[in-house]
């Protein structure tokens, strides 16, 4: 238990302060609400018997002092106390789950954004093992379940105890036989409802799997809906939700009504004390007149105790069974976190200051006036035996343009991801002008721009996703007309009735594949990056569209440094130096006539 809620001190985000403030608060009103409670029970003995107020000397003297002439007055006026007591108690109760409620959907606000930054800032290698459905469902749903099924349970649970306590030491000093009844009741129900936690957490995580395969299953039938119109799969997907649909909702119903159970079970078993206890009092002949009181108080305070044990115990119940939300986040957050992939990442052999900063503080690069160097660069994925990339080396001065070639499995991609800093090599280094780029590794991604074989479009307008993550108010519109120039998408800008305003559609589907590829060229030159890696830009297109990306990309030699990664050797034609790999290692290198051609290099 203590384990579990350090983990869920861990996951609460801001000052814990706030949850001992809460308490004393919670301690407060349970005090006044046991206080207004107990003082029904004298009430109702004053109201039976009106000349107490005489023949007790406490309240005779508070009679006299308040210059009442009638002890009907004065019991008017303890009533109307009680009243007050109860309005007040009910005034700070509502506040009080006011602040609850605040508290906890501000806690699932403040969770969804330090999820969202420790995800965008995990090692590459975190997202290579990571379903992004799987991603999806923790911010979107598990932190709702955090908040809703644990968060806010326990802090109405930590008010109902102090009620429970106080109530039953109110009845313990009324009558010790209601008090054991309350106490039995209680544990009964317990016990009945504690056999079901482990079905209840079994539901719930049948729920949790079924609701992660419904995302992946959307993702997958929208996310392919040409490839499934043109197959006609429809129904496959549709059979697939159908079926998880229907596990979802048996999973989900019958946790939420075994939920229930304990404030049924607390009904019945109180009811049937409260008749019984009456009924023997009655049987057994005593004055009907000393059970007024104490059934008074019994009834007031069940009416009180009946919620707070049954959403204590169904709490309890609730808390247990979503303990694998808490699991979740916490490691999640715990595997990022404690690696230093977040905030703490400055300390990291990458050097990248954890602090948050703006957008155009973020964006100084290195210097870069020579050349790059990559010196006995190796490295091997998490859990694997071999080497991807082996004793690397290579070299490219500044405005040269370079290509990597090879079959597939050659290595190629992983050392792009090397060099892009995406993946930190187990030996070796990478220098710029005799500078590790490991001294500050987002300095030097800000000098490399990234042009992927399929490029990523937002479902937005084609400035946005050209000034890809910058700010509407910060987007340069020079800088933009010059990347739509030099990308060669002038003549479509202007075809366009919207321009550079016109909506890309999901995935970039209204534009065609050149289109997209020359968009995704535009982004890297808006963001003014030195260097530019090429990763099969060309490799999806039609030979017209290729020409005319090869066309955008040749416009730019001289003027940036390119790494070309391609398996059309046509593409490459043009590049300085040529890197053949093999098996994770440089094979051969020279010009495009030496290592292609096979001509002997002119000596």
């Amino acid at each position: 238990m203590l384990t579990y809620l350090s983990r869920i001190l861990y996951v609460v985000t801001g000052k814990k302060i706030e949850l001992l403030i809460m308490a004393f608060v919670f301690f407060a009103v349970s005090l006044l609400d046991t206080v207004g409670i107990g003082l029904i029970g004298p009430f109702m003995g004053l109201a039976t018997s009106p000349n107490t107020v005489v023949q007790n000397n406490f309240l005779n003297s508070f009679y006299t002092q308040l210059g009442f002439t009638s002890p009907y007055q004065f019991i008017a006026f303890i009533g109307f106390l009680i009243v007050l007591i109860f309005c007040l108690k009910s005034f700070l109760n509502f506040q009080m789950q006011a602040y609850v409620f605040r508290f906890s959907f501000s806690q699932w606000g403040k969770l969804v954004e330090r999820l969202i930054q420790a995800y965008l800032a995990a090692d590459y290698t975190f997202h290579l093992q990571r379903n992004t459905s799987a991603i999806l469902q923790t911010i979107l749903v598990e932190t709702g379940h955090f908040a809703n099924a644990v968060l806010i349970p326990i802090l109405i649970s930590t008010s109902n105890v102090a009620v429970l306590s106080f109530l039953l030491i109110l009845l313990a000093w009324t009558s010790p036989v209601c008090t054991a009844a309350v106490l039995g009741t209680i544990l009964i129900t317990y016990f009945i409802s504690n056999s079901f936690k482990g079905k209840m957490s079994l539901w719930n995580q049948e729920s949790n799997i079924a609701q992660k395969q419904i995302i992946q299953v959307v993702n997958h039938s929208m996310g392919g809906i040409k490839e499934s119109k043109v197959i006609g799969c429809e129904s496959y997907f549709e059979d697939q939700i159908s079926g998880l649909a229907k596990t979802y909702a048996t999973s989900m119903s019958s946790s939420l009504v075994f939920g229930n159970l304990p404030r049924i079970l607390i009904e019945v078993f109180l009811i049937t004390f409260l008749i019984g206890f009456t009924s023997l009092f009655l049987i057994s002949g005593q004055n009907p007149q000393r059970l007024i009181p104490v059934l008074s108080i019994f009834a007031v305070a069940s009416i009180r105790m009946l919620p707070a044990a049954s959403a204590l115990l169904g709490a309890v119940t609730t808390v247990r069974s979503y303990s694998y939300v808490v699991d979740k986040l916490y490691f999640d957050l715990k595997e990022v976190e404690d690696k230093q992939y977040g905030a703490n990442l400055g300390a990291s052999k990458f050097g990248i200051d954890g602090s948050k900063k703006g957008w155009q503080e973020s964006q100084q690069a290195m210097v870069f006036s020579d050349q790059v160097v990559l010196q006995e660069v190796s490295y091997s994925y998490p859990n694997s035996a071999s080497l991807a990339t082996q004793n690397i080396s290579l070299m490219v001065k500044k405005g040269e343009a370079i290509a990597l070639i090879g079959k597939s499995g050659a290595g190629k991609t992983t050392l792009v991801d090397i060099i892009l800093g995406l993946l930190c090599p187990q030996s070796g280094d990478i220098k710029v002008d005799g500078i590790s780029i490991y001294d500050d590794l987002r300095q030097w991604q800000n000098l490399i721009g990234y042009i992927p074989q399929s490029i990523f479009l937002m479902d937005d307008t084609i400035e946005r996703n050209i000034a890809f993550g910058v700010p509407d108010d910060q987007i340069n519109s020079q800088r933009l007309q010059k990347a739509i120039a030099a990308a060669q998408i002038s003549q479509l800008m202007a075809e366009l009735p919207e321009g550079i305003k016109t909506q890309v559609g999901e995935r970039g589907v209204r534009l065609s594949g050149g289109q997209r590829q020359r968009i995704g060229i535009a982004r890297a030159l808006y963001h003014e990056r030195e260097i530019l890696v090429l990763d099969e830009a060309t490799a999806a297109l039609d030979n017209e569209t290729e020409q005319l990306v090869n066309d955008a990309i040749k416009s730019l030699s001289g003027q940036k440094t390119l790494i070309i990664i391609a398996h059309r050797l046509s593409t490459v034609e043009h590049c300085d130096r040529i890197y053949l790999m093999k098996q994770g290692r440089i094979d051969k290198e020279g010009s495009y006539a030496e290592v292609v051609l096979g001509e002997s290099p002119v000596t």
